[in-house]
């Protein structure tokens, strides 16, 4: 058990996702960065699908209730265990009594805390991951406390580290082409490809926008399906990236699709951070 000191601005349990049921309008939800959300998974010794803690901007402060082996990765929130500095990227142990806090943001958006065993949170539509009102909480509230299960093998903590998978300064995100690409004009694709947008400020789980618009459209589309990494484009002009907790189908014409390394880039972007769109092929 690993008990809530102070939640950070906004820490959820999330694991690989929730598969089967986007017939039925839910989300995927899961890990926003799934690179970094498997590492910390394997640094640990756990199934690269079981439940993390995942941390945006601030992290929390815990204590751990029994002994255990846990590892951070993703964004770099100046990680201290009992007072003293900690590494992303390696396994650490912690015994009763000790206490992991995080601090400044150096680099990223979203870190990645696994404990060996994972956190068995509640399992709702096969999954653990938060997404209200799939579940019954939206985010890690003050007094919670985590239960976390077995451990799957030991691990070798003084042996395992890892670089960062992802390579926080590249702002390219690569893509590929969607349904409705071709339904507009050379001049918006030229845009499209050619420019550099800003994450805007609306930007959380469900989806990222953009400061920067192109020029408009009067296309318009029946309700289609959407996944996470959808590029929407407004009749304004406006981007919209739908990311893991968006809905199932959207009305805008879908002009790119994120690869899955995009979607993790994506996620360890902050508002005013700077892309570019990268075509690519199938």
């Amino acid at each position: 058990m690993i008990k809530v000191l102070n939640p950070g601005i906004y820490t959820t349990v999330q694991d690989q996702g929730r598969f089967g049921y986007r017939d039925k309008g839910v989300p995927v939800s899961g890990f926003m960065d799934t690179i970094s959300g498997q590492l910390a998974n394997s640094l640990v010794g756990n199934p690269i699908r079981a439940a993390v803690l995942e941390m945006t901007m601030t992290g929390p402060e815990m204590i751990f209730d029994e002994d255990g082996v846990f590892a951070i990765t993703g964004a770099l929130m100046s990680p201290k265990l009992n007072g003293e500095d900690i590494s992303n990227n390696r396994a650490y142990e912690v015994k009763k009594g000790d206490v992991l806090k995080f601090g400044r943001l150096v680099i990223g958006f979203r870190s990645y805390l696994a404990i060996a065993g994972g956190f068995t949170t509640e399992k709702v539509l096969n999954s653990r991951s938060w997404y209200f009102p799939i579940t019954s909480l939206t985010h890690l509230p003050k007094g919670y406390e985590l239960p976390v299960g077995e451990k799957y093998k030991e691990c070798d903590t003084d042996s395992i580290h890892h670089e960062n998978e992802i390579d926080f300064d590249d702002n390219r995100l690569k893509v590929f082409t969607g349904p409705e690409y071709d339904l507009i004009s050379k001049d918006q694709q030229e845009q499209l490809l050619n420019g550099i947008f800003s994450v805007a400020k609306e930007n959380n789980r469900m989806a990222y926008q953009l400061n920067e618009s192109i020029f408009p459209h009067n296309l318009s589309i029946l309700t289609s399906a959407t996944r996470p990494g959808t590029v929407q484009l407004t009749p304004a002009g406006k981007l919209i990236i739908l990311m893991k907790d968006a809905q199932t189908t959207g009305g805008y014409p879908r002009i790119f699709q994120l690869s899955d390394e995009a979607i993790c880039l994506l996620a360890q972007k902050k508002t005013g951070d700077e892309i570019c769109f990268e075509r690519i092929s199938i």
